[in-house]
């Protein structure tokens, strides 16, 4: 399909993901989006370096669009930013490692990692980022930002691995030990990374009970792109995702959640669908954020929940929304340019 900037609501599913023509506003019938909650005193936004259209894109890349059953189309929850010359990984679910060798990224560029929350879907993927990228090339210290506990999860990791780390340190391969260390900054709300123009904002998302659990906003060069993390509807993430151009929330459908669990009780499936945002409740969000672009992430987007997804979104949203697909491309720039390998396949939010 040639990219086009103004397309009609259609599913792709030879790519397993769906689109929906630009526009703005809710849809048919709905009234007009409730006023947005005043950006948060604490949401510093940087002075842009560039904001022409000849600026750097941010370039957003979903290492892993899935949740926790494992499944090869879908790796866990990741996403690597590059800005510039600063390269971020935001979360670092099962496979994370294997995504970013199929980029074929530098291991020693790929040494900044910022957690959500602790559960294990985001996490498991941590030990093969650490001591994969410090055998294949890191010989400075893994940088980890991430709530409390994650010094303490970070601790018992480099006890599990210690034999592995002393044969390869010590004994055999005499690895660098500065490539195994790490260094945790535990965070709360606010500015949690500021270097070459790149500002990283963390703010708190409603996960309950799992506390405390974070979404992350990214700004370069006049550009923002807002990553939810797992939360249900939170007023604290519409706030701090004033002008951005790009959001990448996570959703959960009842439908698919029930076709998928037939041998749990339906109290087991509703606290899930509780902890997280249905497809109406995400499109309502995206009315009042009004981005360039949505893109749910940590979804089943198989064809027939991709259409679940899209066809609820679009109840409360008719703004652009693709479902992700695991190395889907996303350039934020003067437009934002979507790919899945080497096809094109969005081409809109013209500024």
């Amino acid at each position: 399909m040639s990219p086009s900037t103004s397309v009609p609501l259609f599913l792709l599913f030879s790519c397993c993901f769906s689109c929906v023509g630009p526009s703005s506003g809710t849809g048919g019938g709905e009234e007009p989006p409730a006023q947005s909650p005043e950006a948060p005193d604490n949401l510093q936004t940087p002075d842009p370096l560039r904001t022409d259209e000849a600026a750097a894109p941010l370039v957003v890349t979903l290492l892993g669009t899935g949740y926790p059953r494992p499944q090869i189309r879908q790796f866990g929850p990741s996403v690597l930013v590059q800005a510039g010359v600063e390269t971020l990984l935001f979360d670092c679910g099962r496979g994370a490692a294997i995504r970013l060798s199929q980029l074929q990224l530098p291991w020693a560029e790929v040494d900044r990692l910022f957690l959500t929350h602790l559960h294990s879907d985001h996490t498991v993927g941590i030990p093969d980022l650490w001591l994969t990228g410090w055998i294949l090339g890191r010989f400075h210290p893994l940088r980890i930002w991430g709530p409390p506990g994650t010094e303490e999860m970070m601790a018992h990791l480099g006890e599990a691995f210690e034999f592995d780390i002393r044969m390869r340190r010590d004994v055999d391969e005499k690895a660098p030990g500065e490539g195994i260390r790490i260094m945790v900054e535990e965070i709360s709300e606010g500015v949690v990374f500021d270097s070459m123009g790149i500002r990283v904002t963390a703010f708190e998302v409603d996960h309950s009970p799992i506390q405390p659990a974070m979404g992350f906003r990214i700004d370069y060069a006049g550009r923002t792109v807002v990553l939810s993390g797992d939360t249900r509807p939170s007023e604290n993430l519409i706030a701090f995702s004033e002008g951005a151009d790009l959001i990448i929330h996570e959703a959960v459908t009842p439908e698919w959640l029930r076709r998928s669990l037939p041998d749990h009780p339906e109290a087991f499936i509703q606290s899930v669908i509780d902890h997280h945002t249905t497809p109406q409740q995400a499109g309502t969000i995206f009315s009042r954020i009004q981005p360039r672009l949505a893109v749910f992430s940590h979804v089943e987007n198989s064809e027939e929940s991709a259409r679940e997804l899209i066809n609820g979104v679009t109840e409360t949203y008719s703004g652009d929304v693709l479902v992700g697909e695991d190395l889907m491309t996303i350039e934020v720039g003067a437009e934002i340019v979507v790919r899945l390998g080497v096809d094109t396949v969005y081409i809109g939010g013209s500024i």
